[in-house]
């Protein structure tokens, strides 16, 4: 700990334990140290004004940092967003993300995922601009969206920049330096951040918001999507190089497909067919699920073109066919398409596909964190991530059951802002997204009237 960070811990015991860790968690110069020190408590003061967060926590042992890149003027702290009307559900999203920022958000905009490393990933940064328009915080929209674009370049051998589409993984490398340290993209990152650019666009009236969206839909298209020999256009989850195998093999993750994003990108972008996306994207939901004795999508999935049939992964690949932590995110993506668009494939596909974790819960009142394409539990632990991406999908279709999960299983490992355990970073997040109202989207200037998304009204 430095000797300036020092100084700001022993305010008299006076710092409660979420700004303690806000501070461990970044490096200052002795200017910027010295002005926290005699700011601290005000900005204290001003977060507990519009939030009521209790501090009787014991300590929790200080989490490991890592070097930043040269820190900002501007502090993701600086404002704080309201959502309206105050609900209990909507003081949890305004207290949670305050304490996001404070913890996972350094002062640049680097969004950092404690739990690997230290590491920053293009879906942290997308995530974290996902969060920011929903909540109306346009200060740390802009922080986290600058850093990514400056900092996660795709460029080639010879330094060239290749695309507008963002590095999947930052961070340290063998030798100590920091930088991107996989060039490949994670297309389900990139949809969520032009997703998160259109909906800035829109809510703060910011037109180069759209056109950086524009830019990077165009690269998304032509670099992240295949035709098929059916005559059906895929999503691949990165680049053709790295997931497709083979002529005749692509592989996919079903948890990249998000509908509810085609639809809003055919608004803005014409020029591509986006809806056969939406088309593709329920073609594979629905029939690699089919590939679990029990229905439930994989992590991973392998489509042979030849017989165009879905199968698992081979068992050599680091890729997984298996329902875990990536397939969850499948519920969360297909529920807003629903409830945004009142999609019938959805509701469809999520009453079909969740029947056996229904019959689970209904059983237990648990769900494993890992199944097998057999339905065979893997572990013994459950994961607040599963139950916070069924939830929206429940809500939907029984919500009886949501309302047991919402009580019984997120809103008790919620504590002060924080879902489960202070580096978690997966887990604030999903759990955050699956709390969103419908209607605080719905009600607001994020879509235009359902009648733009048929295919000839876009070509008009």
């Amino acid at each position: 700990m430095t000797k300036d960070k020092g100084q700001i811990l022993n305010l008299g015991g006076k710092l409660p334990r979420v700004l303690k860790s806000w501070v461990r968690s970044r490096h200052f110069s002795a200017r910027s140290a010295k002005a926290l020190t005699t700011s601290a408590m005000l900005l204290l003061l001003n977060l507990t004004s519009c939030v009521s967060i209790k501090f009787s926590e014991p300590e929790q042992p200080e989490a490991s940092v890592s070097p930043s890149p040269p820190t900002a003027t501007a502090s993701p702290v600086a404002d704080f967003p309201t959502l309206s009307p105050s609900t209990a559900i909507q003081d949890i999203l305004e207290q949670s993300w305050v304490i996001y920022r404070q913890q996972f958000i350094q002062e640049d905009g680097r969004v950092i995922d404690y739990e690997a490393s230290d590491r920053s990933t293009s879906e942290g940064q997308a995530y974290a601009m996902l969060r920011a328009v929903l909540i109306n915080d346009p200060s740390t929209f802009a922080l986290t969206l600058n850093w990514a674009e400056e900092n996660l370049h795709r460029l080639s051998k010879t330094g060239e920049l290749e695309d507008n589409l963002w590095v999947w993984l930052w961070g340290q490398d063998d030798e100590g330096n920091w930088g991107a340290i996989d060039r490949n993209f994670a297309s389900d990152a990139d949809i969520d951040a032009i997703t998160a650019l259109i909906w800035a666009y829109r809510r703060w009236n910011r037109p180069e918001y759209l056109e950086l969206a524009r830019i990077k839909l165009r690269d998304l298209w032509d670099y992240s999507t295949i035709a098929g020999p059916d005559g059906k256009r895929y999503l691949l989850p990165g680049p053709k190089e790295a997931f497709v195998p083979s002529p005749s093999t692509i592989y996919l993750n079903p948890s990249y497909l998000a509908p509810y994003a085609f639809r809003l990108f055919a608004q803005v972008d014409p020029e591509r067919d986006w809806l056969s996306l939406v088309d593709s994207s329920y073609y594979v939901l629905e029939n690699s699920s089919q590939v679990s004795a029990v229905g439930l999508p994989s992590d991973w999935i392998a489509l042979d073109f030849k017989t165009n049939q879905f199968q698992s992964i081979p068992s050599q690949s680091k890729l997984k066919s298996v329902y875990s932590f990536d397939a969850y995110r499948v519920w969360w993506r297909v529920a807003w398409d629903a409830e945004w668009f009142q999609s019938t494939e959805a509701l469809n596909y999520l009453k079909t596909a969740t029947q056996y974790l229904q019959d689970q819960w209904q059983s237990t009142s648990r769900l494993p964190a890992r199944i097998n394409l057999d339905g065979e539990s893997l572990v013994k632990y459950d994961a607040t991530s599963q139950y916070a991406m069924l939830y929206p999908a429940m809500r939907l279709i029984n919500p009886a059951i949501a309302e047991q999960i919402l009580e019984g299983k997120l809103l008790p490992q919620y504590n002060q802002g924080i879902w489960d355990d202070e580096s978690a970073y997966y887990t604030q997040n999903l759990a955050w997204i699956a709390l969103i109202s419908p209607d605080l989207v719905k009600n607001s200037q994020f879509f235009q009237p359902q009648p733009q998304f048929s295919r000839k009204s876009i070509k008009q």
